[in-house]
């Protein structure tokens, strides 16, 4: 039976999903964080890994992972030449390595006219009308991913600092954050030096969880994330009736921030990102059609 691969990959997990050649899901599996700009060679090994998970998931012999077609969504596609030297690595028999956004719009919109944000460990935001599409940040950690979860906790160690310094109020939240250091600020700056997006991103649910308790630290920190994906949302130019889907482990945690013009333009996503993987894959590879790439 011919199959395809759905691969997902972002900075916290990759997840792969082995299909048949229509699309049914056969097996999933499940391995480490996939950003290849920022971890190329080990991006490289979960996404083989969650392969090989999913075929053991599907009873079928991992040995065939290279006569299978696998459409690839992974973060930092967009920069650099990561995505030619991944290419050149992969043990699929044919490979269509795209964003993690395109798989995303893909599984969230189906067939209709509308946008996406991916609020995770990163973020990115794109539309799609008609043919044409449009992509707004996803630029890394560094200079970009606005409301992601490694900026969020990036943030709340700098208000903790900041704190710790008298420089500005702190809260129950920057109080607990430097517990969580023992009260040692060079401790935080020790773990801001060698950490990954994926580390900082750890603390996000933290913030959220005080914002909810009316906590002024991450009320600010919550509240300024949330017009980041405001202005981003509004610079894909949406028309009315128009799909907007909140993606992502934060997606659900944003919802109350936003203002209400947002708010009414939120639409369940029909289906995941590595649900949109899996149905490209299978026009792609698996006799239904093309797939263009994005």
């Amino acid at each position: 039976m011919d199959m395809v691969l759905g691969i997902d990959g972002g900075g916290t997990s990759c997840r792969a999903a082995l299909a048949d050649a229509a699309g049914a899901v056969l097996g999933r599996g499940r391995s480490g964080p996939a950003n290849i700009m920022s971890d190329l060679e080990g991006a490289r090994k979960n996404i083989v890994e969650a392969a090989r998970l999913a075929f053991v998931d599907a009873g079928r012999d991992p040995a065939l992972i290279p006569t299978v077609g696998a459409v690839l969504g992974l973060a930092g596609t967009n920069v650099g030449g990561y995505k030619q030297q991944l290419l050149d690595v992969l043990p699929f028999r044919e490979s269509l390595v795209e964003s993690d956004a395109l798989i995303a719009l893909n599984g969230a919109l189906g067939d209709h006219d509308g946008a996406i944000a991916i609020i995770g460990t990163g973020s990115i935001f794109m539309s799609r009308k008609g043919e044409r599409l449009q992509t707004i940040g996803g630029w890394g950690f560094l200079l970009g991913d606005h409301a992601s979860g490694a900026r969020i906790g990036r943030s709340l160690l700098q208000e903790t600092l900041l704190a710790h310094d008298d420089i500005r109020p702190g809260s129950k939240l920057t109080r607990a954050m430097m517990e969580r250091f023992e009260g040692d600020p060079r401790a935080i700056v020790k773990f801001g030096a060698v950490s990954k997006p994926g580390d900082f991103g750890t603390f996000a649910p933290m913030v959220f969880e005080f914002a909810a308790q009316g906590d002024p630290v991450a009320l600010r920190l919550v509240g300024r994330a949330a017009n980041d994906i405001e202005e981003a949302v509004a610079a894909l130019k949406l028309a009315d009736g128009d799909r907007l889907c909140l993606l992502g482990g934060l997606a659900g945690l944003y919802v109350p921030h936003l203002s209400e013009k947002y708010r009414a333009m939120l639409r369940p996503p029909l289906q995941d990102a590595l649900g949109g993987a899996v149905a490209m894959a299978a026009r792609l590879f698996g006799g239904a059609g093309t797939v263009a790439n994005g």
